[in-house]
């Protein structure tokens, strides 16, 4: 599937900027101040880590194209990248706060996003 990705980089691309505009648009949603509860709840924590696991996954696929690997480390910094101006943006919405800790949770969906894709571009045929 990964190759049919890369095959149709219209579409990963797509897909890349349909995530990041996502993100953004969940970013954007003002809440009403609360008292921070101590920790952050599992449903952030699972969405922080999936979204960037999808954002990287898809900006490896439509940078690289199982070919190019030396876009892996430019797909990494612009996913790390997107992070940091989330949680920037944040600070100026409405009920939302900056979090050094929602990097993180992003960082880590970055990684395994990284992980999964090396080891796909590592066990497929090379082509000739």
């Amino acid at each position: 599937m990964i190759k049919w990705f890369e095959k149709h980089n219209k579409i990963s691309w797509t897909i890349t900027v349909a995530i990041g505009l996502i993100i953004f648009y969940f970013s954007s949603l003002s809440f009403e101040k609360t008292p921070k509860l101590g920790g952050t709840g599992t449903n952030t924590i699972i969405y922080h880590i999936i979204i960037f696991f999808l954002l990287t996954f898809f900006l490896l696929i439509s940078l690289v194209k199982g070919k190019n690997k030396d876009s892996i480390s430019l797909a990494i910094i612009l996913s790390f990248t997107y992070s940091l101006l989330d949680e920037f943006h944040q600070y100026f919405v409405p009920g939302r706060s900056s979090s050094f800790s929602d990097v993180l949770l992003d960082s880590i969906g970055v990684f395994f996003s990284f992980i999964l894709y090396s080891v796909s571009l590592k066990i497929r045929p090379q082509y000739r």
